[in-house]
């Protein structure tokens, strides 16, 4: 591996030597790397090693000069470009970033992340625009010279539309659009008794209309028509408006959507993360033309998310548990499918935003790209490396690709301008795709790795209910840190919209020095949730500040925990084993030599199915932390004495169920006499007892 590192003309305060050593490699410091000293960089790329540059500013000349020095191929090693400038070189304690700095060209030479399977979209540019006609043509006309323009009028707006026929327009009432990408189907009731193919725009229907209810878009105002026909009288010669026409009922395809209704109009897509293809604005304007022009043609996107039905806490024979998924998603790409008894997630929806994978308590939807154990490697490496390079109180600030890394940038400028303070020497920017997109598993996991704080920088990218759920899993992983003796403020949100605002906040992050575990943890992030939680659970026990015996044994937590027990009213438990039928987590056993009912703490996942699967109402979820060794060790809830058969004197379910059953059935007709003394025999005695009372039946007839 071969690291380039530049002062940008001499602006940031860098220290080769002592980078060096905190990466393993000899580093040379360059003033103007895309400039004066550009050989070193086509020198570095000749190799055979990965090339890391120390800089995003000049990616697309770096980029440019590896293609044109390999015959536009591009350079025939991997090259990997990382900001040092704004993340920490350039801010008021600069000089004091170098471990930060360090830490940040560690993560920046790991591998990326391994492919995983892609969502592919197909558009020939059919272009649906929906809007008052006049605008709706203004926008088709800046497009329709390389998409294929279809016009859904909506009112005649303050011009009407132009005369001459340059693309179809279609009228009526919209019933349904729905889709994505390549595959939007809008759904509409032509009830305009206007023909629209037939009308030649003579005007002569909107002249003679007496109630004004006819305007330039050529569809009849039926509240405002008073059924004087004089429109039809009008049109008697082309034959374009007939009253007594029956609506239709029509249905077309489109590849893009750009809706220009008011702000006030219901939108027809009410989910805060639109499907891509779909553009809502009240006019047409250069960027969002230019991104329809883009979306002709195949496209590819990650499939980000990966889905195990078999530890699904959703459904269980059709009794709904757990539904956070399906609750937070802005996309609306999860939905419940009780006909399957699961949920289904439709990759062409899916935003990647993974806040479905942070609030899933068992890991049964988790996310691919990538994947939870190269982001568990990209943590270890980063705090490490800070750690290595004599860093202390680590405070990782996790931000979006998007408007966080923008926000960030601006801090950075403000900083070398003198205006603001800029990202603390402490603070470790790390971007992902979406900031819902990691939780309690990986944020422990930092923890135990050495971060002192988790900082979520959030913006208005984020759906409302994003914020709230990623405060309650800072809420739940706030208690367990606290109940352990490590005390407050190991997690914050961030909210802000200019780079002043987040100034403040980082500035407010230098007053906490929560602590953290003595000794930073070695431990591989797994690709299971549960078995990354408990390996960051274990650690961070093992050395908490308080010692075992001051510890309490239980830590009591909010209601979103995905830790906890169950508690069992053992007076009204008949041991049915309903709850151990329904627990998709194994956390509720039964015991084949005795009527009990166990229970493994580490297994419980809190998603309620077995409360609302019990007949009886005897189970309640106590969301907790169980400290001692207990918490992965079966114990028994509820037992009771065996019910013997009346017959053979076998045992078989229990004394408390089959008393209950013979109160609740002995007022039903089917079941008095002999029927009811049956319930009293196990299976087999019961068949042979129904056997013998058929056969003396027979002969006492002959």
């Amino acid at each position: 591996m071969k690291t380039l590192i530049c002062d940008c003309n001499r602006t940031q305060p860098l220290e080769p030597r002592a980078l060096g050593e905190a990466l393993g490699e000899a580093l040379v410091l360059h003033n103007t790397l895309c400039r004066r000293d550009v050989g070193a960089f086509l020198s570095a790329i000749e190799g055979t090693e990965p090339v890391t540059v120390a800089c995003t500013q000049e990616q697309r000349l770096f980029s440019e000069l590896a293609a044109e020095a390999h015959d536009g191929r591009g350079a025939a090693v991997p090259i990997r470009f990382v900001n040092i400038r704004e993340t920490g070189g350039w801010s008021r304690d600069a000089a004091q970033a170098t471990p930060k700095i360090a830490a940040l060209l560690a993560a920046a030479r790991l591998e990326d992340p391994e492919p995983v399977p892609t969502v592919s979209y197909e558009s020939r540019g059919r272009v649906l625009i929906i809007g008052a006609l006049d605008a709706a043509e203004r926008a088709a006309a800046l497009l329709a010279d390389t998409l294929e323009v279809t016009v859904f009028a909506r009112g005649p707006g303050e011009a009407g539309g132009t005369q001459t026929r340059r693309w179809p327009v279609l009228s009526g009432s919209i019933t349904g659009l729905r889709g994505w990408l390549g595959a939007f189907e809008l759904r509409w009731r032509a009830d305009n008794p206007i023909d629209l193919d037939l009308c030649t725009r003579c005007n002569a229907c909107v002249a003679a209309c007496p109630e004004n209810a006819i305007g330039l878009d050529y569809q009849v105002d039926l509240d405002a028509c008073r059924s004087h026909r004089a429109c039809v009288q009008a049109c008697s010669v082309a034959g374009a408006i007939d009253f007594t026409r029956e609506p239709e009922e029509q249905v077309e395809r489109f590849d893009l959507v750009l809706d220009l209704r008011p702000a006030n109009a219901t939108p027809t897509f009410l989910q805060h993360a639109l499907p891509q293809g779909y553009f809502r604005a009240t006019s047409l304007d250069a960027a969002t033309a230019l991104q329809l022009r883009n979306l002709v043609g195949s496209f590819e996107k990650p499939r980000f998310f990966r889905f195990d039905a078999k530890i699904c806490a959703h459904t269980r024979n059709k009794t709904v548990g757990c539904s956070a998924c399906v609750d937070i998603c802005s996309a609306e790409a999860i939905r419940s499918d009780m006909a399957r008894g699961r949920i289904e997630v439709n990759p062409h929806l899916c935003v990647g935003c993974g806040a479905c994978t942070t609030v899933c308590p068992t890991g049964a939807l988790g996310y691919a790209y990538p994947r939870a154990n190269e982001q568990g490697e990209r943590l270890r490496t980063l705090l490490s490396t800070y750690a290595r390079a004599g860093g202390r109180d680590a405070v990782l600030l996790l931000h979006s690709q998007g408007r966080g890394q923008a926000l960030i940038e601006e801090l950075g400028r403000g900083a070398r301008l003198g205006v603001m303070h800029g990202v603390p020497a402490n603070v470790i920017p790390l971007a992902l795709w979406h900031t819902a997109s990691t939780g309690i598993d990986l944020w422990l996991s930092a923890m135990a790795f050495g971060a002192r704080q988790i900082a979520v920088l959030v913006t208005d990218e984020e759906a409302p209910q994003y914020l709230d759920g990623l405060q309650a899993q800072m809420d739940v992983a706030q208690a367990l840190l606290q109940g352990l003796g490590y005390g407050e403020g190991h997690f914050r949100l961030l909210r802000a919209q200019h780079p002043s605002a987040l100034d403040a906040e980082l500035q407010a992050l230098r007053l906490a020095r929560p602590r953290g575990p003595a000794e930073p943890a070695r431990f591989a992030v797994a690709a299971a949730k549960r078995g990354t939680l408990e390996l960051a659970l274990d650690h961070l026990i093992a050395h908490a500040p308080l010692a075992a015996a001051a510890r309490p044994e239980a830590i009591a937590l909010p209601a979103a925990s995905p830790l906890g027990a169950v508690a069992v009213d053992t007076e009204r438990c008949t041991l049915c084993m309903s709850c151990v039928g329904a627990c998709p987590a194994g956390a509720l056993l039964d015991n084949p030599q005795a009527p009990e009912l166990r229970f493994i703490e580490k297994n419980c996942v809190q998603c309620g199915l077995c409360v609302k699967t019990c007949p009886e109402d005897a189970v309640s979820l106590v969301p907790r932390l169980l400290t001692t060794a207990q918490r992965g060790a079966p114990r028994v809830l509820a037992q009771a004495q065996p019910w013997t058969c009346i017959r053979c004197g076998q045992p078989f379910g229990t004394a408390r169920a089959i008393e209950a059953m013979l109160v609740r059935l002995s007022g039903h007709a089917m079941f008095q006499g002999a029927a009811l003394e049956r319930l009293k025999m196990c299976g087999d005695c019961r068949v042979i007892d129904l056997h013998t009372a058929s056969d003396e039946t027979r002969i006492t007839d002959l």
